[in-house]
């Protein structure tokens, strides 16, 4: 990691630059593999599994089988480990549900809303690096809590053409059983067109390599809606010299590993804690399976040092990182002042890892910057807010006349008629209060 010591204000964007990647090149490919498979459909699938996943598939879909298979496969101490995040999961997001209230906004005009569940969702679930089985979880929980009424999971072949026994379970423990063996740029363009075998769509889940996030982007144009930009994973540190330098740099680790183009982001106010932090990266790191991919991401990732801890909020803020841990003094009151984060861990001993499998909280969270003006991925995600306004005459006598007055105004004489005609037939019947007579 390379060491930045108290810099300046204006020197903060290039401090805090993600690694840069040329995506001219990457969009080009990206955009000729959508266009293969909305014209070529499942040979198109087939064609790509075999050009980048090495494997031929002759079934896209998971079969009764397979799911039956990879739940007795499957150990009983995972199977637990599962059943208690998703129980976790599904008490977490089952609270953000909102029920509808009317409001009588003029006296006679009653207006509310309601939550809807979008009727086709697809999740992605990665797969290439590490069968991520925990984001069918955070997918599919709230995806069924909304009520969406048809649920299609894509996620990468392994080099025997199957899905992991996990990524299965987890599915099957949800009450999915629509899956596909497809990964990359592919699946998403199969959800947003459809195939022969895959259906389509209203919107895309999930989050995915810079190829996958480069699809949605695409199809998310004209064709598709999709959750959030979510691109490789990041955390951030604001540690004091009350952490545990331990702990900071297995929370570091935990995120480099994911993939080279990770960054992590220690930001402190103690020289100590960056040089003991730093000594146990090298520790821990050595023993680490995934230390090659670790080490490439630990190049793009820095250790900051700033005078006190309101600039290190600051610092944080302008980041706005994915995860966001705050090991200070006061954990509890600096999370107050964190505006920009994806999701916040207060405290040396929230990690990270808690939020990604089983806290409760979801991991689907925006990268890049994101965090600025997107949210995590939660039960609203799942679902449209309809708004319903219902006028009785009354209603149309008390604000006929203000909508009349404004479309006027606007040169709308269609839309002033609109309510014309009802005030006029209402008037020719409406008799005021009189007042009572002392």
């Amino acid at each position: 990691m390379k060491i930045v010591r108290y810099p300046h204000k204006k020197e903060w964007q290039d401090v805090l630059a993600r690694p840069v990647f040329d995506t001219a090149r990457e969009t080009e490919a990206v955009r000729k593999i959508l266009d293969d498979v909305r014209e070529s459909g499942d040979e198109a699938l087939r064609g790509y599994s075999k050009l980048f996943d090495k494997v031929e598939i002759d079934q896209l879909a998971v079969s009764g089988a397979e799911f039956v298979g990879a739940e007795q496969r499957v150990p009983q101490e995972l199977k637990n480990a599962i059943q208690t995040a998703k129980a976790n999961i599904e008490k977490f997001h089952a609270a953000q549900r909102e029920e509808s209230r009317v409001i009588e906004t003029t006296p006679g005009v009653y207006c509310w809303r309601k939550s809807v569940a979008i009727e086709k969702v697809g999740l992605y679930v990665p797969a290439g690096t590490a069968p991520l089985f925990s984001t069918v979880l955070m997918l599919a929980v709230p995806a069924k809590l909304a009520g969406c009424r048809e649920i299609v999971v894509c996620s990468p072949p392994d080099k025997n053409g199957k899905l992991a026994d996990a990524i299965l379970y987890s599915a099957q423990v949800c009450g999915i059983d629509k899956m596909f063996k497809i990964g990359g740029a592919q699946a998403i363009g199969a959800l947003a067109y459809g195939t022969e075998t895959v259906p389509k769509v209203y919107k895309i889940f999930g989050p995915g390599n810079r190829f996958v996030t480069c699809a949605k982007q695409i199809v998310s144009q004209a064709d598709t809606a999709t959750d959030m930009p979510a691109g490789p994973s990041e955390v951030a540190v604001l540690a004091d010299e009350t952490c545990i330098p331990k702990f900071v740099a297995a929370d570091l680790l935990s995120q480099a590993e994911h993939g080279v183009d990770s960054q992590v982001l220690l930001v402190t106010t103690s020289e100590k804690v960056i040089e003991k932090t730093l000594a146990e990266i090298e520790t821990q790191l050595a023993k680490l399976p995934r230390k090659e991919i670790t080490e490439k991401s630990l190049v793009s990732s820095k250790a900051i040092l700033v005078n006190d801890i309101d600039e290190g909020i600051d610092i944080i803020n302008e980041y706005a990182a994915e995860h966001l841990i705050l090991a200070v003094a006061n954990a509890e009151n600096v999370a107050e002042k964190i505006v920009n984060a994806g999701s916040v861990f207060i405290g040396n001993y929230s990690c990270e890892s808690a939020g990604d499998y089983a806290s409760g909280t979801n991991h689907t969270l925006p990268t890049g910057g994101f965090a600025r003006s997107f949210s995590g991925i939660s039960l609203d995600s799942f679902v449209k807010k309809i708004t319903f306004q219902k006028l009785t005459e009354d209603g149309v006598h008390n604000l006929g006349k203000a909508i009349e007055i404004m479309a006027q105004a606007e040169g709308l004489d269609a839309h002033k008629n609109a309510i014309s005609v009802r005030l006029n037939e209402i008037n020719k019947s409406f008799r005021p209060l009189m007042p009572r007579s002392e």
